[in-house]
């Protein structure tokens, strides 16, 4: 059994540990390459079916392409999609792009706000009903206390911190110094009445491990993370505004793997190229321990 093949065998235990443990589960899907490999491990863990919402916070500045893909995806693997917004602050013009916010407030507005909010389901969620082919006001507003997320230690630093089942208070609050032990691949999965729980199936998944996965299995993934012709390609994805290629000729997942591979990108920050980052100091703590994925 190769590498690769061990991490996927303990994403699908972390996946039927989850499911079977916590009832009101849902997986945020970003629409990045990290949440596109949980999806696909999702279906192989339930046998090509997802049992349980997708979740897509829309901050109506993705790059469109990452939409069109998400709904694109929606349709021909028949996934349980909701997506939810700050419409408020949206309607308000509240954002960096309207110049009424600095990117962490535009982060925290459109982001974290909207997260928090759509999981309580205490904001208005849109559902996707495939029979009439359209999003609709989802009419379930039950909250989601168990939250599947894509999220990898290697990323960024304060990532490393998180556990497989990671707790957070009523709030969707983060408290980095209270995390359960989890060791020999025992994981603790009983919590109080009101603890919010992060999953976290891909933790010991590299960036290089990714694209190697992806190539090996063919996913389909948003052409944004490709060389186009121009020397150029996004090898983190976000809004537009604060979102910035890279240098690279990689066209394909094999490419990327080699250029991985190469060294060339070891001393860059996978996510240097999302300015909100640097606005947190070079690093996401300050929005994750308020509730940013």
């Amino acid at each position: 059994m190769d590498h690769l093949q061990q991490l996927e065998n303990l994403s699908i235990h972390i996946f039927r540990e989850a499911y079977a443990n916590f009832k009101n589960l849902c997986m945020l899907w970003s629409i990045g390459k990290d949440s596109t490999v949980l999806l696909w491990l999702a279906r192989k863990a339930f046998l090509g079916h997802v049992p349980f919402p997708l979740v897509h916070i829309d901050t109506s500045y993705k790059i469109p392409e990452m939409i069109a893909y998400r709904d694109r995806l929606t349709r021909q693997w028949q996934l349980d999609m909701i997506y939810g917004q700050n419409t408020a602050a949206l309607e308000a013009r509240q954002t960096f792009p309207d110049g009424n916010a600095d990117r962490l407030t535009c982060c925290k507005r459109l982001k974290t706000e909207a997260l928090k909010h759509t999981l309580s389901g205490d904001w208005p969620r849109q559902r996707f009903n495939h029979a009439a082919d359209r999003y609709e006001i989802d009419t379930n507003t039950e909250p989601f206390t168990g939250v599947i997320v894509g999220l990898r230690a290697d990323e960024e630093g304060s990532r490393s911190k998180e556990r497989y089942f990671s707790p957070r208070d009523r709030r969707n609050e983060w408290d980095i110094a209270d995390q359960p032990p989890e060791f020999w691949n025992q994981f603790k999965t009983d919590f109080a009445p009101g603890t919010h729980v992060r999953i976290h199936p891909l933790l010991d998944w590299t960036e290089l491990n990714i694209w190697e996965y992806i190539e090996r299995e063919s996913i389909p993934t948003v052409s944004l993370y490709y060389n186009q012709g121009d020397g150029k390609r996004y090898r983190s994805l976000g809004c537009y505004p604060c979102t910035f290629p890279i240098d690279s000729e990689a066209r394909n997942p094999g490419e990327i793997v080699q250029e991985l591979r190469t060294g060339k990108l070891s001393n860059i920050a996978e996510r240097s190229g999302r300015a909100q980052d640097a606005e947190d100091g070079g690093g996401l703590e300050t929005l994750r321990k308020n509730g940013y994925m």
